[in-house]
C-alpha cells in the first residue's frame, strides 16, 4: 500500500508516520509544500533509525503526484467530512491512503472531486475534530492490512 500525506506541517508526525510505513511495508509519500525541512532532527527523532529505510516518495504538488502514480490507482481520502467509515471500504494491496495536513485537512475540492473515495475514522461525541495524523494513519493503515490479511 501507499501512504500519502498531503502538505504536511509537522515533522514529528511524519517522522512517526515513516516508522510505520516501514513496519508495515508501505510506501510514503509526501506532497510539498511540506512545513518543514525533510532532513530536520524532529523527523529523524520521531522516526529513529527506521528513517533511511522509509520508501520515501516526495511529489512537488499533486498534479506531480497524480502524474507520476498509475492511472487505474485506487485512492481512499480519509477525512472527517464524510459518513462513509474506513469499516465500510474495500481495501487492497495497491491503495494510496491519502490524509490532508494536520491543521486544514485535505484541500476544498478535494471533497466534489473525489467524494465516492472519502473515507472517515468513526467518534463519538460532538465536540471532537480529529484524531492527531500520525495516529490516524496507523488506525487506518491497519484496518486496510487487517481486511487484505486475514479476508
Amino acid at each position: 500500500m501507499n501512504i500519502v500525506l498531503f502538505q504536511p506541517l509537522i515533522p514529528q508526525n511524519t517522522g512517526t508516520i515513516g516508522r510505520l510505513a516501514v513496519c508495515t511495508d508501505n510506501h510514503l509519500h509526501l506532497i510539498k509544500p511540506l512545513g518543514f525541512d525533510i532532513d530536520e532532527k524532529k523527523i529523524k527523532k520521531a522516526g529513529m533509525d527506521y528513517w533511511p529505510h522509509v520508501k520515501l516518495h516526495i511529489h512537488e504538488s499533486w498534479n506531480d503526484f497524480l502524474s507520476n502514480t498509475p492511472e487505474n490507482k485506487t485512492m481512499v481520502f480519509c477525512t472527517t467530512k464524510c459518513k462513509k467509515t474506513i469499516y465500510e471500504h474495500s481495501y487492497s494491496e495497491d491503495d494510496y491512503l491519502i490524509f490532508g495536513n494536520e491543521s486544514h485537512g485535505l484541500p476544498e475540492e478535494f471533497y466534489a472531486n473525489y467524494q465516492d473515495s472519502l473515507v472517515t475514522i468513526p467518534m463519538k461525541g460532538d465536540f471532537l475534530r480529529s484524531h492527531n495524523l500520525a495516529n490516524s494513519v496507523s488506525i487506518v493503515t491497519y484496518e486496510a492490512i487487517r481486511q487484505i490479511s486475514y479476508t
